[in-house]
């Protein structure tokens, strides 16, 4: 496992147990994704209440310290009970949809409000329609997704 990855993990184990949650983290690499950190336990609910929040906030945390140590295409990602892999499904969806919108309505599509790890996802998926191309726009919480023909 990445070196980088093994001290993330640790570091947010730390966290959680001086936040008494209830919770075990474990660490997988990805070569595509970088550092998967998992968090199991009795305690999940609150990872996930607000759309995920404080997952979000650990991963800026985590890659504030750690990110310096990574790739550029690597990222530092924290999940629990499959909430990313189901919000990646959500977000390919929408990534599709927005490309057919845009192909029907010769019009550029512009998302709401996307955190910077789900404008990637959306980048990612589309980079391959040749016909269609995905610009951030806009600056801080204004900044959104924009897809529309090349």
């Amino acid at each position: 496992m990445n070196e980088v990855c093994q001290k993330a993990r640790e570091f947010l184990a730390e966290i959680i147990s001086d936040l008494k949650f209830e919770l075990s983290v474990s660490a997988e690499w990805n070569d595509e994704e970088g550092c998967l950190l998992n968090l199991k336990g009795k305690d999940t609910h609150f990872l996930l209440s607000e759309n995920g929040e404080m997952l979000d906030s650990f991963e800026a945390l985590l890659f504030q310290i750690f990110g310096r140590g990574l790739e550029r295409e690597h990222r530092i990602i924290c999940d629990a009970d499959g909430f990313r892999q189901t919000r990646k499904a959500e977000l390919q969806a929408m990534a599709r949809f927005a490309a057919q919108n845009v192909r029907k309505n010769e019009m550029p599509f512009t998302f709401g409000a996307l955190n910077a790890t789900e404008r990637r996802v959306i980048h990612l998926i589309l980079q391959k329609e040749t016909d269609l191309l995905t610009e951030s726009i806009g600056i801080g919480k204004d900044r959104r997704l924009q897809v529309r023909f090349k």
